[in-house]
């Protein structure tokens, strides 16, 4: 028996949206046609893949089962069109790097210098992506490498920790603190703390949270609004001050200044990979960054 990648394509959408309605939407589909397609999968498989009795459509553990799988196969055929199509066009290879708005422009950009040192030659083509997008592109071989702080790997996504970096704070330059040349975490107990992902659902803020607490303090936690901005220049004209891990002295233009944290803990800089493709320039890439200091 073989799998309809068109099928698998149909289910993953169902799964993903919770509805029929808007994965034919997504689709392009009619709803009809796409919950045709579901049943004859279902029927391929001998097992009901969906819970359908409640107000959200959700995977029943068969289809939790299909789901991990059916994005590694639908990723792996996506991956080998897009490799023979550039291929046929004479394209050189390119590494493709994505990373979260935590991860800087400047750190990805001395991961590449170090790579480059130690004979990795390959192009690349640097993107920031939000943490979904991240998964997704990895899974569909659109990029190759995401480099994200504390995100959990999903099915067919393996992590693995690039470097350790030091953690510090940025302040805007008119901040009280900002005169200070190195500070504790306990200095930072009465400020408004800038995080990019809601506490419990971001492992990076929920990292950041319990370095708080392990030093004594309950932090106050501020959602920076304008999410894909840089935590350095984010603080810029605001009151609040934020986690980061670029050198210490004048950011943003003398807007903004990061202070060294006394007895600071170190921040994981992960590397996501989809290891069910094959890449041999993103395993060289990530032998030679390994380990790499960004302090």
């Amino acid at each position: 028996m073989t799998l309809d990648l068109y099928k698998l394509e149909h289910f993953i959408a169902v799964c993903e949206e919770g509805s029929f309605t808007r994965a034919a939407e997504r689709l392009h589909l009619s709803q009809q046609a796409l919950s045709s397609s579901v049943r004859a999968l279902e029927r391929e498989v001998g097992a009901p893949l969906l819970d359908r009795s409640g107000g959200k459509v959700s995977p029943r553990p068969a289809g939790e089962s299909l789901l991990t799988d059916a994005r590694v196969l639908s990723g792996l055929a996506h991956s080998a069109l897009q490799r023979a199509i550039r291929v046929d066009a004479g394209d050189k290879d390119v590494l493709r790097i994505g990373h979260t708005p935590a991860v800087t422009v400047d750190e990805v950009t001395e991961l590449i210098y170090t790579a480059r040192e130690s004979g990795v030659s390959v192009e690349t083509e640097v993107n920031q992506r939000y943490p979904a997008e991240l998964t997704e592109q990895l899974v569909y071989g659109e990029i190759d490498i995401g480099l994200c702080r504390a995100m959990s790997p999903t099915g067919g996504i393996s992590r693995d920790v690039v470097t350790w970096q030091p953690l510090r704070v940025a302040v805007p330059s008119d901040h009280p603190l900002a005169s200070a040349e190195k500070l504790t975490l306990l200095d930072l107990q009465d400020e408004s703390i800038m995080v990019w992902g809601t506490p419990g659902n971001s492992g990076y803020t929920d990292f950041l949270v319990q370095q708080c607490r392990s030093a004594g303090f309950e932090p106050h936690i501020f959602r920076n609004p304008v999410q894909g901005t840089p935590p350095i220049s984010a603080v810029v004209g605001t009151g609040h001050i934020a986690f980061v891990t670029a050198r210490p002295g004048p950011a943003a233009g003398g807007r903004a200044r990061v202070i060294e944290l006394d007895q600071a803990a170190r921040v994981p800089l992960g590397a996501l990979t989809a290891r069910h493709l094959e890449n041999p320039s993103r395993d060289a890439f990530l032998r030679a960054a390994t380990n790499t200091q960004l302090d």
